[in-house]
C-alpha cells in the first residue's frame, strides 16, 4: 500500500493533483482544504495517501495532515459512504467542524455538503459518534473551542508529537490563544 508520496506538482485541477515522483506521475485526489494549501506548480510537496484498490481502478487520495487522513478513513467506514463522498465531506467541512457536528449531533450541518442527504447525515452521526475527537488529537467529546486549537494540535503532530501529548499540551493553554503563540507555549510545556 502507498502511505505517502513526496514529489513535484506537475498539474493542479481541482480536486486532482498530478504528482511527479521520480519521473512517475500519480493522479491524487485531495479535499479542497488540502488543495488550497498546496504550493505552486513545480514545487515539492508531501501528501499522506489513502489507496483504494478496485477491480477496475487504483485510486489515490491525498491529505496534507494526519488528522484529515484519519478522519477520511473513519468516514469511508460508514455504510453507504464511499471515498468520493468522504472527500466531498472533507472539502465542505474541516476536521474540527465535522467533529463538532458529530459530537453535537447536527445533521443539518452535514446536509449542507453536496451529496449528503438526510439519511446519510443521520447514518454519519450515528456511526461516527465517539470516533472523532480523541482519535484525531482533539479534546474528548469534540469540545474544540476554535479552529486555532485544532491548528495548534495539527502543528504539534506535524512536529512529531503524538496525539495524546498534543491534546494534553492544548489543555494547558488559554482558550483564546492565537495559533503561533499557542504553538510556542505548547512547545515550552512539552519540553
Amino acid at each position: 500500500m502507498i502511505g505517502r508520496l513526496t514529489g513535484l506538482i506537475a498539474e493542479k485541477t481541482p480536486p486532482q493533483v498530478l504528482l511527479d515522483v521520480g519521473g512517475v506521475g500519480y493522479d491524487v485526489e485531495v479535499p479542497m482544504s488540502t488543495f488550497y494549501n498546496l504550493p505552486a506548480l513545480g514545487e515539492r510537496v508531501t501528501l499522506l495517501i489513502h489507496e483504494v484498490i478496485r477491480e477496475d481502478a487504483h485510486l489515490l487520495f491525498g491529505f496534507g495532515t494526519a488528522a484529515e487522513r484519519a478522519t477520511f478513513r473513519e468516514v469511508v467506514k460508514v455504510s453507504g459512504v464511499g471515498p468520493r463522498t468522504a472527500l466531498s465531506i472533507l472539502s465542505g467541512l474541516s476536521v474540527t467542524e465535522l467533529a463538532q457536528a458529530v459530537s453535537r449531533q447536527e445533521g443539518g450541518r452535514l446536509q449542507k455538503v453536496p451529496g449528503i442527504g438526510k439519511k446519510t447525515a443521520e447514518r454519519l452521526l450515528l456511526e461516527l459518534k465517539g470516533k472523532l475527537g480523541p482519535d484525531l488529537g482533539l479534546p474528548a467529546g469534540g469540545a474544540v473551542v476554535s479552529d486555532n486549537q485544532a491548528d495548534i494540535v495539527q502543528a504539534l503532530m506535524a512536529l512529531g508529537y503524538n496525539e495524546k501529548d498534543a491534546a494534553a499540551a492544548l489543555k494547558k493553554l488559554p482558550p483564546d490563544v492565537g495559533v503561533s503563540e499557542g504553538i510556542k507555549l505548547a512547545l515550552k510545556s512539552l519540553a
